[in-house]
């Protein structure tokens, strides 16, 4: 694992993905040399096909969409190693606009990283210093309107479900890894 953290921080500082939703592509650029290991959990996680027909279980207007557990409550979901892992907070990369990919945690609590995320909908500066920013929507803004825009219940769960129906990995490192 510490090798491939090197070989990602060391050979690629960026790389994307491919959010394919129900309502449209998203494609982010990933912080792959500022958030080695926030993103080989994400890229393995997609690579498995984890994330694969997940929904986004939490959606808040002017806030967030939230998606990554595979039991669509919000309380479930783990790491690609099977446990929590430590925040990678670094102080340039921030929750400064809009299409911020960053981890969620536990309520809050520092280095309880899984598998679930969010992408904001606008800066949220509360959440610098809270959660591990580790990438940005680069495509796909259109489809980010239409998720801000989807209707939600009272606690912010869209009454339609927003799918994530797989993830395309543009040049895996994870793949090259195993192969060298």
């Amino acid at each position: 694992s510490y090798s491939f953290c090197t070989l990602l921080a060391g050979r690629i500082g960026t790389m994307s993905v491919t959010l394919h939703t129900s309502l449209g592509d998203i494609k982010a650029e990933l912080h792959c040399g500022d958030c080695p290991k926030t993103c080989e959990n994400f890229l393995a996680l997609a690579a498995s096909d984890y994330y694969n027909g997940t929904k986004f279980h939490r959606c808040l207007k002017n806030f967030m969409i939230q998606g990554g557990d595979p039991t669509g409550t919000g309380k479930g979901g783990t790491s690609c190693w099977g446990s929590y892992f430590k925040d990678e907070i670094r102080q340039h990369l921030r929750h400064n606009s809009r299409g911020v990919l960053s981890m969620a945690n536990r309520k809050g609590e520092a280095n309880t990283n899984g598998s679930q995320f969010f992408i904001t909908f606008s800066k949220q500066p509360h959440l610098n210093d809270v959660n591990t920013v580790f990438g940005k929507v680069i495509h796909g803004f259109e489809t980010l309107d239409k998720m801000e825009k989807a209707q939600t219940d009272a606690k912010g769960r869209p009454t339609r479900e927003i799918l994530i129906k797989d993830v395309t990995i543009h040049a895996n490192p994870i793949a090259e890894a195993q192969a060298s």
